[in-house]
C-alpha cells in the first residue's frame, strides 16, 4: 500500500494538513509537551497545533522517557511545573505526592524575568495514558503541580471527555500559561485557531457520515 504524502511540519496527511490554522504567539513561560505515541497521528489531537502556535515550546514523543532525557532537560535555569490535577487514586498506584508549589516563584509578576524562569510541562495523552506516563516517569512526580479551575467550557467537542471540565491539551496549555503569565499574553488567536480546527474536524465527520435512512 502506498503511503499517503504527509506535511513535514504538522505530520498529517496533506489532505488534512492543519498548518493553515497556525497562529504564532510568543509565550513568556516555556512549554514542554510530552506527547504519547498514540497521539502522534490522531487526527483529533491538539498537541501538535499547540506546539506550532506557541513559539516558546518544544514537543517530545514517547511514553517512558528515561532518566537521561530529564537530566538533559532539567536544570537550575527553570522552575518546572507539571500541569496535572491531583487525583485521590494516585497513592494506590504508587505515585508519590508532589511537592508544594513555591508561590513566590509564580506570583512575582512585577519582575519580568520571573516568566523566563518558569517552565510548564504538559502530558498530551488520554486520561488513562497520561496516568501511565506519570507512573513510568518518576521525574514528573517530583515536579510541583499546577491545577486549573474556573476555565471556560471546552471547545473540544470532537473527542469524548473523561470529566465534565476536561480540556484539550491546547486549551489547557493556553489557560495555564495565561495564569502563570498574569494575563500578559493574548492567547485568543490560538484558541480561535483551535475552534476553527474543531469545526473543520466536524465537517470531515459530517462529510463521511451516511444518511440515517440508508
Amino acid at each position: 500500500m502506498t503511503k499517503r504524502p504527509s506535511c513535514k511540519l504538522c505530520l498529517r496527511p496533506l489532505k488534512t494538513c492543519i498548518c493553515k490554522h497556525i497562529r504564532s504567539v510568543n509565550n513568556l513561560v516555556s512549554l514542554v509537551i510530552l506527547q504519547h505515541p498514540q497521539e502522534v497521528h490522531e487526527v483529533k489531537n491538539s498537541g501538535r497545533l499547540a506546539h506550532l502556535c506557541l513559539k516558546n515550546s518544544q514537543i517530545h514523543m514517547g511514553e517512558n522517557f528515561g532518566d537521561d532525557f530529564f537530566q538533559q532537560l532539567r536544570n537550575d535555569q527553570y522552575y518546572d511545573l507539571l500541569l496535572y490535577p491531583e487525583t485521590p487514586e494516585e497513592k494506590s498506584l504508587g505515585i508519590i505526592t508532589p511537592p508544594q508549589v513555591e508561590n513566590w516563584r509564580i506570583n512575582n509578576d512585577q519582575n519580568p524575568n520571573v516568566f523566563k524562569s518558569l517552565r510548564l510541562w504538559v502530558l498530551d495523552a488520554t486520561w488513562r495514558k497520561s496516568r501511565k506516563m506519570l507512573y513510568l516517569n518518576p521525574a514528573l512526580q517530583t515536579m510541583p503541580r499546577l491545577c486549573l479551575d474556573n476555565c471556560p467550557p471546552s471547545l473540544y467537542t470532537i473527542r469524548k471527555a473523561h470529566s465534565e471540565n476536561q480540556l484539550s491539551s491546547l486549551e489547557a496549555s493556553c489557560y495555564a500559561l495565561q495564569k502563570l503569565e498574569a494575563g500578559k499574553v493574548d492567547y485568543s488567536p490560538v484558541l480561535k485557531a483551535f475552534a476553527d480546527f474543531v469545526a473543520e474536524q466536524h465537517s470531515f465527520v459530517s462529510l463521511f457520515q451516511l444518511p440515517s435512512s440508508l
